[in-house]
């Protein structure tokens, strides 16, 4: 069967493009989770690439998962691990003490969530002929 790592890294870069409409609209809950799923979908692309499946949705946990050979930078995981608050807390409201998800986003935590995804995204390509 053929590998389906670029298809995942494609999707990837296309939910980061999705994080970036939804930062424009000023849906930055959207745009933070949305740049999760991109981060998650590229590292996942990197796994199948090198001939191994991975399951599950913690950033850092899927980068941990890579063989040794791949080094991941300190920072890139810190990086991994601040995406990692995005996969729930953006879509439920009970998540947090009180108030909708969209009331506790912004421009700032939408801008650094598509930093950080990008960057991840970059390391994986960086990895994948």
């Amino acid at each position: 069967m053929a590998s389906r790592a670029h298809d995942w890294l494609k999707q990837a870069l296309r939910d980061l493009e999705q994080a970036e409409d939804c930062r424009k609209a000023g849906r930055h809950e959207w745009a933070c989770f949305v740049a999760q799923q991109a981060a998650e979908k590229s590292v996942k692309a990197l796994h199948l690439y090198l001939g191994q499946e991975a399951w599950g949705h913690v950033v850092a946990k899927l980068l941990q998962e890579l063989p040794q050979s791949v080094v991941v930078p300190g920072e890139l995981m810190d990086k991994a691990r601040v995406l990692d608050n995005f996969y729930i807390p953006p879509r439920y409201p009970n998540s947090h003490p009180e108030g909708a998800p969209f009331e506790h986003y912004g421009p700032l935590q939408s801008e650094e969530a598509i930093r950080y995804a990008s960057e991840i995204i970059d390391f994986v390509r960086s990895k994948v002929a």
